[in-house]
């Protein structure tokens, strides 16, 4: 499955069983077959040498956000995994 996704400017606080917390960026986005998903993104890093000149735009790109879709209102503040 693969599945395309755009970051959203919604941040969820997601509980551990441990008793643990952590935030989540809710991504959106759809499977190649059109399914809506949302992913909940604690980590995200690329796997290229820091001094590839990608890694600057990555940065950028990543601090761009949009609005969340409505159906993100949905999920509540804590989550637990």
């Amino acid at each position: 499955m693969k599945i395309t996704i755009e970051s959203t400017s919604k941040i969820v606080e997601l509980q551990t069983i441990t008793g643990g917390k952590m935030q989540a960026r809710i991504w959106e986005g759809t499977t190649d077959d059109g399914v809506p998903v949302h992913c909940f993104i604690t980590r995200i890093t690329p796997t290229i040498p820091k001094d590839d000149p990608r890694q600057k735009a990555f940065v950028r790109e990543l601090r761009e956000t949009r609005a969340p879709s409505p159906e993100i209102d949905v999920y509540p503040l804590k989550m637990i995994l």
